[in-house]
């Protein structure tokens, strides 16, 4: 199978897999399309490799929260839009942003207290562990450019799942009343 068509495949199956657990833990709508919007989808692209650059740090010792972590700035991208998009869509890096409050180590609890006032670590480590198992199953080659494909694959897949879950937190559905 090409590497394309591989990645594909794993971010199917990983979506699927995560889509299913949040739906039975009522954190994303039971049936129908995700709440997304455009606007948090396109700000992955201009995070992403700060992101990375801080959590790829993290694998061999916290994996849970190089993964996680993902998931968090979803949320937080959920809840910037839905307070103020039109200042917050202006700051270049809002990963940074978010990263500079208390550092990488810290980003959970500035999502979840300072944010939310909301604890939804558990979801968020459900999902990472599901995230890392798949990987794990997956026995691809320690620091080859497949492993650091699949683990970006994942860790965009988290970040959607989070502005999906902080989208319905907030009170959105995205569908037409």
């Amino acid at each position: 199978m090409e590497q394309t068509e591989y990645l594909q495949q794993y971010e199917k199956q990983l979506h699927e897999n995560l889509v299913q657990l949040l739906r039975e833990k009522d954190l994303i709508p039971k049936t129908g399309p995700l709440p997304e919007t455009p606007d948090i989808t396109e700000r992955w692209d201009g995070m992403m490799g700060s992101y990375t650059a801080d959590a790829m740090k993290e694998i061999a010792q916290y994996p849970l929260v190089s993964l996680g972590w993902a998931m968090y700035l979803g949320l937080a991208m959920a809840k910037y839009w839905d307070d103020g998009w039109e200042v917050y869509s202006k700051h270049p890096n809002l990963y940074e942003h978010l990263r500079d409050v208390r550092g990488f180590d810290y980003l959970d609890e500035v999502v979840r207290f300072d944010l939310y006032h909301w604890d939804c670590e558990e979801p968020v480590r459900n999902c990472a562990q599901m995230a890392l198992d798949q990987i794990r199953h997956e026995q691809i080659e320690p620091s080859s450019p497949l492993a650091y494909y699949v683990y970006i694959v994942s860790v965009k897949t988290l970040y959607l799942l989070g502005a999906a879950v902080g989208l319905k937190k907030l009170g959105y559905s995205m569908q037409k009343a």
